[in-house]
């Protein structure tokens, strides 16, 4: 797991925590700890989005479904992206790597990666996301 996929797992653990449901908050807190104050990895936007819109769509445990993000890139890449790791939850033993999850809920397209996998499947790996 990266520090994106880190940092989303540690920042469902501070919601559950603190018993609030701002997960805004919740990652900007642990990515200033990661990261640091300011940084340009603690600002970048792509997983932050990603994060928030499986938050937005009530995929995450003890988050309650509700508004968190302007971007629906993002959030779509992170709900195809749950959507192809739950049809092949069956197969165990297949590990898939970010690359791998990042072209197929992309396909054809020519569009940069930047960490959103990691986010979903650093989550996928804790068992926090709810199908």
């Amino acid at each position: 797991m990266g520090k994106y996929g880190e940092a989303a797992v540690k920042a469902v653990n501070y919601l559950k925590e603190h018993k609030h449901g701002d997960p805004i908050k919740a990652w900007n807190e642990v990515t200033m700890e990661i990261f640091g104050e300011g940084s340009s990895s603690q600002k970048k936007g792509c997983a932050k989005n990603t994060f928030l819109g499986l938050c937005e769509a009530g995929l995450l445990e003890s988050i309650p479904r509700g508004v968190y993000t302007n971007s629906k890139k993002n959030k779509a890449y992170g709900l195809k992206a749950v959507k192809i790791l739950g049809e092949i939850d069956k197969d165990k033993d297949k590990d898939i790597h970010q690359r791998v999850l990042w072209k197929e809920v992309i396909g054809d397209q020519d569009v940069k990666y930047n960490s959103q996998m990691d986010v979903v499947l650093g989550l996928w790996k804790e068992g926090m996301i709810r199908l």
